[in-house]
């Protein structure tokens, strides 16, 4: 029988903002920029249909897309 799968319930744990935040940028590699309070807020208004649920974030939902979208966004920005 086997164990539960830890790696799979934390990608899916549902998270505050907050919680994502920190989440995100641990163990972040150092080549990719670092995301902020303001900048999920940035994203979470762009992407609206992403939480259609609430407001709420998970990995496996949201880390790849921010990490694809940030890059771009702070170039743009610049």
């Amino acid at each position: 029988m086997r164990g539960p799968d830890l790696d799979r319930e934390r990608s899916e744990r549902k998270l505050t903002q907050a919680e994502f935040l920190r989440a995100y940028n641990d163990g972040l590699p150092e080549a990719f920029p670092r995301a902020s309070s303001s900048l999920l807020k940035t994203f979470s208004t762009k992407y609206p249909q992403l939480f259609a649920g609430g407001n709420e974030w998970t990995l496996d939902v949201h880390r790849k897309r921010v990490m694809d979208w940030l890059p771009a966004h702070l170039r743009a920005s610049e």
